[in-house]
């Protein structure tokens, strides 16, 4: 029987406004939902929410560090891309859902 095992993944992030990042610099949270399994000796993970973040690891701790990591830069990668895409003058708002 294979079951899937809920974990969460805490990421710190922070979040700037372009035009004052001084004064608009907020560290926040985001928790995210890990769904593991164990596999023939392999930890393997996804995170839910984040397409094409996944990772495979001999050990339930390893994997959640991966995933963290993974999960850390995916975020960095699709921020600095939006923020390139945007050029300049821009802002940035929180969106909570």
């Amino acid at each position: 029987m294979t079951c899937r095992i809920p974990a969460h993944v805490v990421l710190q992030s922070l979040a700037a406004c372009h035009s004052r990042p001084a004064l608009y610099l907020h560290s926040m949270k985001s928790t995210f939902t890990a769904v593991i399994k164990e596999n023939s000796g392999w930890w393997l993970g996804w995170i839910e929410e984040v397409p094409g973040v996944n990772a495979q690891e001999r050990t339930k701790d390893a994997l959640l560090s991966s995933l963290r990591e993974i999960l850390g830069e995916a975020l960095e990668f699709n921020r600095a891309e939006a923020r390139q895409a945007a050029e300049d003058d821009y802002t940035e708002e929180l969106v909570t859902v």
